[in-house]
């Protein structure tokens, strides 16, 4: 099995490796955040502070990024600070300080290939081989996969501690280690400095290690684990506090929360676009992904007919199916309704949900091995056909770059049944209706189902009493 692992390490460097060539933009190979991040670490790397007041005033970012770089940040206490924090700009300053901007891809790359053999370990909890490297592998080849993995933003990180950290609550299931609740609690203590937005993904892994760890009679491994993680919630706050001028670097920055509960509500639409738009929509990109969809119905089923009694090896691949579903639902959440920014930003579609494509990944073997052979060869080709249109047929993405991909790949005409969510047409409010209605249904027949299999198994029961 760690030959499989080192294998698929090994395949998807190499993928990503062949799109460093891929600028941002035209003429430009940073946009969005990374500029910021990477001028973050230069003042790191130049004068180990993070004021970027005389970074931005000696144009430190010349040799990296043409033209004119404007601040997302304000003045705190005579210092220029960015609300990206500095935990991120701590973890790619060596990089940087080797090799400049390019060799911080170079680990961006690294760290996305570790994060999915990570969720290729997180998928055998589930699926034997080669389901489990073979289904996390095809995710980790699709367009949002190798468009992210030289990309400059703190989710690739994020992916590799909550990946690194699942792992760990899930091993305390089997063997109550007090090895695995600290690595597990270190993990997660990381998770705030690389961003706010990744703290309630974190929060739901956090309480399946404290409780698992607590259910194992480790109490005060579980007590040291928990004191660890509030330390470094509060030293996190009293930084940022000191430095940005509030418990987040959020504070720095002139975005603001949506107004409830009107805001969010409006938000509510890109719950569904961030799936189906016809521009950003993951499965647009990448149809096997939907296998997730299906790894829920799996979980429901198998709880629902308690398969767990009949294979005791099924509790552990309904603990892990679990626990990944409230990780990405955790972070979807906050992605959608409490992020800012327009549902197109400034990144290929998915690069917003990296955090949570290892995840995904992982539930998508669980999928893969429970479809039709032929279902499962169809999408994985799609998927792949899309990422390889993108990056070696189509040639002309290498000069537009990533931001300006204007492709049908991989549906082709077909395309157009994908409903565009920034625009007030009929389609996407029909699509939410839709999905909406057929959620409600498939729960009323399946609460049907579910009470006409209780009561006849307790006239089962009452039958065989009687006789």
């Amino acid at each position: 099995m760690g030959v499989r692992f080192v294998g698929l390490w090994i395949l998807l460097v190499a993928v990503y490796a062949a799109t460093l060539g891929i600028p941002a933009q035209p003429g430009m190979e940073y946009a969005g955040n990374e500029p910021h991040h990477l001028l973050a670490a230069e003042s790191l790397v130049s004068d180990r502070d993070v004021d970027l007041s005389d970074e931005y005033r000696e144009r430190a970012y010349a040799s990296w990024y043409p033209g004119e770089l404007k601040t997302d940040g304000r003045i705190v206490d005579r210092r220029l600070v960015e609300p990206h924090g500095v935990g991120f700009a701590l973890l790619i300053a060596p990089s940087y300080a080797l090799g400049g901007a390019r060799a911080v891809q170079w680990q961006m790359l690294a760290m996305l290939a570790l994060a999915f053999v990570l969720a290729a370990a997180l998928a055998r909890r589930m699926v034997p081989e080669p389901w489990a490297t073979v289904g996390v592998g095809l995710v980790g080849l699709s367009p949002p996969a190798v468009a992210a993995s030289t990309t400059i933003t703190p989710g690739i990180a994020a992916a590799v501690l909550l990946s690194g950290a699942a792992l760990c609550a899930l091993a305390i299931r089997e063997r109550p280690r007090r090895r695995y609740v600290a690595v597990g609690a270190l993990l997660l203590a990381g998770l705030p400095w690389l961003g706010w937005s990744f703290v309630a993904a974190g929060v739901v892994v956090a309480w399946a290690l404290v409780v698992w760890t607590l259910r194992q009679g480790r109490r005060f491994a579980a007590l040291v684990a928990g004191e660890l993680l509030a330390a470094s919630l509060v030293f996190y706050a009293t930084i940022n506090d000191r430095f940005y001028g509030g418990i987040t670097p959020r504070s720095a920055g002139t975005a603001v929360l949506p107004d409830p509960p009107f805001g969010y509500i409006e938000r509510l639409p890109r719950l569904v676009g961030l799936w189906l738009d016809r521009e950003v929509g993951l499965l647009r990109w990448a149809p096997l992904i939907g296998l997730a969809f299906f790894a829920a119905w799996l979980l429901y089923r198998s709880r629902r007919d308690q398969l767990a009694r009949v294979a005791p090896a099924r509790r552990e691949a309904e603990a892990t199916a679990g626990l990944l579903l409230a990780v990405i639902g955790a972070h979807l959440v906050i992605v959608a309704l409490v992020t800012a920014g327009p549902l197109r930003g400034t990144a290929f579609p998915g690069v917003s949900l990296v955090a949570v494509l290892p995840a995904l990944a992982a539930l998508c073997a669980w999928g893969l091995r429970h479809v039709p052979r032929v279902v499962g060869a169809l999408l994985a080709v799609v998927t792949l056909g899309g990422t390889a249109w993108l990056l070696w047929l189509d040639r002309s993405v290498e000069v537009r770059g990533w931001l300006a991909v204007d492709s049908d790949a991989p549906w082709g005409p077909l395309v157009v049944a994908f409903p565009d969510f920034t625009r007030l047409y009929w389609w996407p409010v029909v699509v939410c209706v839709l999905i909406a209605v057929g959620v409600v249904v498939l729960v009323w027949r399946e609460r049907r189902a579910a009470g006409e299999w209780r009561r006849a198994a307790a006239a089962s029961r009452t039958s065989k009493a009687l006789h």
